[in-house]
């Protein structure tokens, strides 16, 4: 058994227990038993779980032996725990990565950074001067009852500043739901 076999076993009962769980592991390890059109995947994903009822599901010393479906075929596969450098259960969304084991690939891939490039700064503009800006007024509009008409509307004076009323002093109309 490699030196974290135990780790890797503990933590796949673990998850097996609670559902669904998929191994990630590199099939062109020695050891690996997989079908031959998957033999060269770097990152190969397979599910496992207590629930497809699987009658040889074996997790032991050197790894894991089960026979899975492959396109409607079946197929044992055998994977040392050498190989395998995740887990990940579906029910708990937990993920264990065990770096030391992924494929030199996959790790490049990991560090590589790209960085999208920035867009060319938009021209600014200079904002039309005051007397050419549309002017919003705002006034206070009385609250009404339900059982009374509409007021009707009145047009707002567009020209000059709009007047400092002081403001009314009513309740705010915010209320704190519970």
């Amino acid at each position: 058994m490699d030196k974290k076999g135990p780790e890797k076993k503990a933590r796949l009962l673990a998850a097996l227990d609670k559902g669904m769980v998929m191994i990630h592991l590199d099939a062109r390890r020695p050891g690996v038993l997989v079908p031959s059109s998957l033999r060269n995947e770097a990152h190969l994903r397979l599910n496992l779980s207590y629930r497809f009822d699987p009658p040889d599901l074996t997790v032991g010393e050197w790894g894991v032996r089960c026979t899975l479906s492959f396109s409607g075929s079946r197929f044992t596969v055998a994977v040392p725990w050498s190989a395998l450098f995740a887990i990940t259960s579906h029910v708990t969304k937990e993920f264990w990565m065990y770096p030391d084991d992924m494929p030199p690939e996959l790790i490049q891939q990991t560090m590589v950074t790209t960085k999208a490039p920035m867009p060319e700064p938009v021209a600014q503009q200079a904002a039309p001067p005051a007397e050419q800006r549309p002017r919003a007024v705002l006034r206070e509009v009385a609250r009404q009852e339900p059982h009374e008409e509409p007021p009707v509307a009145t047009p707002v004076e567009s020209e000059g500043p709009p007047k400092d009323e002081p403001p009314s002093p009513r309740r705010g109309h915010l209320r704190l739901v519970k």
